[in-house]
């Protein structure tokens, strides 16, 4: 017979079990163990020395966002109070979401639900007013000119938007934005006009703010460390910060990675854009991106762009080489700011891996932290329909999957490879990869996406993937002796 017992405060704790006293002997044992590893465990998190000051807290319940709803409130829709970080100039900052009505629905829950969760203060802006999950989704076009809606075809969108709402999206297609899809989308040509008008209406909502943060649906951002690096900057002087990218000659700030405009910038780039309205509606929808649009506008106020990479990425998590060198800078050794191109899966799961870190103490991750930590529990030596991004393809089919392996293996320097329809390729970098049932054959590192598929693969479990094991410990222990004591920043 099953006899549960409850508490006084009827707590249920499961079933009764009867024991002997060997048992209560190994169990004596196991309670000495444990009691052992929580002292290890209090011992650790309170002793261990914590980065630069930035300590963490659970959030406040005063503290309130520009969702109309209280930390508190938005908090109870998880589950569980994260762990925030405690820095002096947490509320100084307002970060600013950009997304558009085609995507928001899918991208932006997840953030609400984590990476916004601990920010005091934010704004979503997109091309359609709406709520969603109870937090409100701002107009950015509202107050624009009829001048430049009626002169740019690009806001047929826009106006279908404001007449039938969501509903008026249901018969139309958008596939895919940017440079990696399709150019002919009406979401992303109508994009590239909300970055001007976004950063006027930014500096109105938070006069007082001391910085402003831009990122986009698919943007993760490491709070903690955002914060970390901001305090090592003056936000008096004109600063624009983000990750470096060119268009022809034009060097600008990666949107989808995120950018970063003082108080000083952004007060300069909003009086030129005003004084000369016009001419900017005019530049920008002649022009191919908004981000470049920006950069242009801020270049006419002398304010130029500071690189910040590697903190601020254009990759994804799952896509991202730690030991690619841009600017004569590798990954490995800095902080992680910003991913781009992450899915909502892809977010809560790297939210998930933060507060674990947190919760036992442990100092604001490095970009070898994810790694080691995050990515490389993932890799096996061999994993069915997934696709790690090898793109070294060998001359000669190759297979099955067990020779692909043996070649990867007789080359030193390979340390991944991959399996699919008779083809084999291997590579020298460590990726994570993704889930997929077609292998990619092109890799475009300026959408940060696949643009091309190898034919064939389209069936489950034609392709395979796998990391030569033996490799990685010495793999981890090179990279690792690149790394002071101290963590890099770029300042």
């Amino acid at each position: 017979m099953r006899h549960d017992f409850w508490d006084e405060k009827t707590t249920y704790y499961g079933p009764r079990r009867h024991s002997s006293p060997a048992g209560q002997r190994k169990r004596s044992r196991r309670a000495g163990l444990l009691g052992i590893a929580v002292c290890f465990l209090v011992v650790y998190q309170f002793l261990l020395p914590q980065q630069n000051e930035t300590t963490v807290h659970p959030q406040g319940a005063n503290d309130t966002s520009s969702s109309g709803l209280s930390s508190a409130q938005q908090i109870s829709q998880g589950a569980e109070t994260p762990l925030c970080p405690e820095s002096p100039i947490a509320n100084d900052v307002l970060v600013v979401l950009r997304t558009g009505a085609t995507e928001a629905l899918e991208k932006l829950p997840v953030h609400f639900e984590t990476t916004l969760r601990c920010v005091p203060d934010y704004i979503v802006y997109s091309d359609l007013k709406e709520e969603i999950q109870g937090h409100q989704i701002h107009d950015v076009f509202e107050g624009i000119s009829d001048e430049l809606k009626a002169s740019a075809p690009e806001f047929k969108l826009y106006d279908h938007l404001r007449t039938h709402g969501r509903e008026g999206l249901k018969n139309t297609t958008h596939l895919g934005s940017g440079p990696g899809g399709a150019l002919d989308n009406p979401s992303w040509k109508l994009d590239r006009f909300k970055f001007l008008p976004m950063v006027d209406k930014a500096l109105l909502y938070r006069p007082n703010a001391k910085w402003f943060v831009f990122i986009e649906a698919d943007t993760y951002m490491v709070w903690q460390n955002m914060l970390e690096y901001l305090r090592q900057f003056d936000p008096d002087q004109p600063l624009y910060i983000g990750k470096h990218m060119y268009i022809g000659q034009t060097l600008f700030a990666h949107g989808g990675s995120g950018f970063v405009l003082s108080s000083a910038a952004i007060r300069k780039v909003t009086e030129q854009r005003n004084a000369n309205l016009a001419e900017y509606d005019e530049f920008t929808t002649k022009s191919w991106a908004g981000d470049m649009v920006l950069a242009q506008a801020l270049k006419d106020v002398n304010v130029d762009l500071f690189g910040a990479f590697p903190h601020f990425q254009g990759d994804p998590v799952s896509s991202l080489d730690h030991n690619v060198t841009k600017l004569d800078k590798t990954p490995w050794c800095y902080a992680p700011i910003t991913y781009h191109h992450m899915r909502p899966t892809d977010i809560q799961s790297l939210w998930t891996f933060e507060q674990t870190r947190q919760q036992i103490g442990k100092t604001p991750p490095l970009h070898r932290d994810v790694f080691q930590e995050y990515i490389l529990p993932q890799l096996y030596a061999e994993v069915d329909d997934w696709d790690n991004l090898s793109m070294d393809v060998e001359v000669d089919d190759t297979g099955p999957f067990e020779a692909c392996e043996l070649l990867c293996h007789s080359k030193p320097t390979c340390l991944q490879f991959s399996y699919a329809a008779g083809k084999c390729s291997t590579s020298t970098k460590v990726v994570l990869g993704e889930s997929a049932k077609m292998r990619c054959v092109e890799y475009s590192d300026a959408a940060s996406k696949c643009i091309r598929w190898q034919e064939g693969t389209q069936f489950a479990g034609s392709i395979q993937s796998g990391w030569m094991m033996d490799r990685l410990e010495q793999y981890v222990m090179e990279m690792d002796s690149t790394c002071a004591d101290e963590v890099k920043w770029v300042i």
